[in-house]
């Protein structure tokens, strides 16, 4: 296989030269269905069709498992492919050879010199612990079994500055390679360094099981008691996690929960008394790329805190990234460990069964939010009352409607004692919006586009997506910007994109975000019911005239809050009257 990343390009290509109805219809007995196509889900065991083929958006979507993608996807899901094993398959069928940026420089992929010299590395600590009697010493102290640190496969980084760069002469470029592993340190003056001395090692591995940066606890009085790998190309401590390998080689079944604790040392003693499933962050706060990650592998995380004052602020920062991805059948729990304890001594002490316990008890989301919300009012008042849906409000804008936002305001109806309009009233601020827009023109649609539970810019996007030719009719797009609304740089982005690529499908805006914060949502915009059938024309460009009218009034607003301050300036003034008129006409 020639050697050299796959260009972005040539994806972008090589979607739009096959047809996903034919490469999922080679695997899954398919029929029409309309516009679609439907056949039984190849992912579960349904009985009646729920899984669908858009031969417009070239995507496919499994309502049973709650899959869905590109053909690229689809491969990989059901043929259990690998990304660019996923790539050279269509590739093949499309009678394309896959090009490679850098090809001509080897056999090797660009980032095999990095992977090896950390394969190297590990191989190397390994040894080193067999004869480093300290090292065994504290792990034995620690209680950790040889077949456990075998499971993890955890050296030991000697004392010494150079015992690891000896092994990478510069003479063959060996020696750079384990430098973008940052394996090795530069020297000003040349030459190089270990980066890890005197430490228990730990090795982290991806999703495919490579080695692709180290954490190392040191042995000594360093005041970095743990130290990480830094960023390179392969490793980020936000996209990260310790112990998940393990945990998917634990079961062919996916996981019924995946445990995210703080500690190498947490997530090796849980595996050592039975408890496989437990990962760690790698000493960042928990980011939105891992809650991808988890819930790639599972549909339910637990978070593991101390139960004092610092464990649960990082709990309740862990929950502020996890609103936006509980959605459908995914879950958080949130469960808090007795005074002194950390999971690797709780285990040690208390056992197994009773640690399950623990975790089968865990606080759900919503519990944990309510709860942390009272901490801040008085029920006993009026006005303590008063105050409870303008704190819960942010946190419910950042969910998705469904079960869990419904069960949420239902235990605040019982809590306020208000009746359902007026709270959902006072927790819509869309609702404020929706009352100013039916007073600027008193239009119907306008009215059921931005009425509460509805967003403008999510129907837009969902409009865009399915008819990307949508985009040639956009206006406006410059004063929309100036707009702070959530998702809002994604669909003009995608516009943008539509507009620059006017023959490219959903599926291949897709593809280009794969991996990514922003390709996460597009997916789920994509899965949505678009629950429109009329003029979808007419639809987006009502949503992006309520969202111009928008932007218009909040940069009148923030005009006459200047002018309350100090004289405007004469562009200003000018700025001002335009809107006034833009607005009255």
């Amino acid at each position: 296989m020639a050697g050299g990343r796959i260009p972005d390009s040539f994806i972008h290509d090589l979607l739009s030269r096959v047809d996903i109805v034919e490469v999922v219809g080679s695997r899954v007995e398919l029929k029409r269905a309309g516009r679609e196509y439907k056949g039984l889900s190849p992912f579960t065991n349904e009985k009646s069709p729920s899984f669908f083929v858009n031969p417009a958006k070239q995507m496919f979507f499994d309502f049973s498992s709650g899959k869905n993608g590109t053909a690229i996807t689809f491969l990989m899901e059901n043929d259990r492919l690998s990304f660019v094993e996923a790539v050279e398959e269509l590739a093949k069928r499309a009678g394309v050879e896959v090009p490679r940026e850098g090809g001509n420089e080897g056999p090797r992929l660009v980032l095999d010199g990095p992977l090896d010299a950390l394969a190297v590395a590990e191989k190397f600590y390994r040894s080193q612990l067999k004869t480093h009697q300290p090292a065994i010493d504290y792990l034995k102290k620690r209680g950790l079994d040889g077949e456990t640190a075998k499971l993890f496969n955890i050296g030991f980084a000697p004392e010494s500055w150079d015992a690891l760069t000896r092994l990478f002469p510069e003479a063959d470029g060996q020696r750079q390679h384990a430098l973008d592993a940052g394996m090795l340190i530069e020297r000003d003056g040349g030459g190089a360094y270990d980066r890890f001395r005197n430490r228990v090692m730990f090795p982290i591995r991806d999703t495919r099981g490579r080695t692709i940066g180290f954490g190392g606890r040191t042995l000594a009085n360093d005041p970095a008691k743990y130290l990480n790998s830094p960023e390179t190309p392969l490793f980020h401590k936000g996209r990260n996690l310790f112990g998940l390998f393990e945990a998917k080689q634990s079961t062919k079944a996916e996981l019924p929960y995946l445990l995210v604790v703080e500690g190498y040392m947490d997530v090796v003693m849980l595996a050592q008394h039975g408890i496989r499933n437990a990962v760690a962050t790698l000493g960042t706060a928990t980011t939105r790329e891992h809650l991808t990650l988890l819930f790639k592998s599972t549909r339910r995380a637990v978070f593991c805190f101390d139960g004092d004052r610092a464990g649960r602020s990082a709990a309740w920062r862990a929950l502020e990234q996890a609103l936006p991805e509980v959605f459908d059948d995914r879950e958080c729990r949130f469960m808090f460990l007795p005074d002194g304890h950390d999971p690797d001594s709780l285990v040690q002490e208390i056992g197994e069964a009773a640690f399950r316990a623990l975790i089968d008890n865990a606080q759900p989301l919503s519990d944990f939010l309510i709860d942390e919300l009272l901490k801040q009012v008085n029920l006993a008042t009026r006005e303590g009352r008063a105050r409870l849906p303008g704190l819960a409000r942010p946190h419910l804008e950042k969910l998705r409607d469904g079960a869990l936002r419904t069960l949420i305001i239902d235990r605040l109806l019982t809590l306020t004692r208000m009746q359902r309009g007026d709270l959902e009233a006072a927790l819509s601020a869309a609702g404020k919006a929706a009352s100013s827009a039916t007073g600027d023109d008193g239009n119907d649609r306008a009215r059921r586009v931005e009425s509460p539970g509805s967003k403008p810019v999510r129907i837009a996007l969902q409009l865009l997506l399915e008819a990307p030719s949508l985009a040639d009719k956009a206006e406006h797009l410059g004063q929309i910007a100036m707009l702070n609304q959530p998702g809002l740089d994604i669909l003009l982005d995608s516009i943008e994109f539509f507009s620059e690529n006017p023959d490219a499908s959903t599926a291949q805006w897709l593809e280009m975000n794969r991996g990514t914060p922003r390709g996460a949502a597009l997916a789920r915009v994509t899965a949505l019911p678009l629950g429109i059938s009329g003029d979808l024309e007419a639809e987006f460009l009502d949503c992006l005239n309520l969202l111009r009218k928008r932007a218009v009034r909040e940069r009148q607003q923030a005009l006459l809050d200047v002018a309350r301050e100090r004289e405007l300036a004469p562009a200003e003034q000018s700025e001002l009257m335009a809107l006034m008129r833009e607005r009255a006409s």
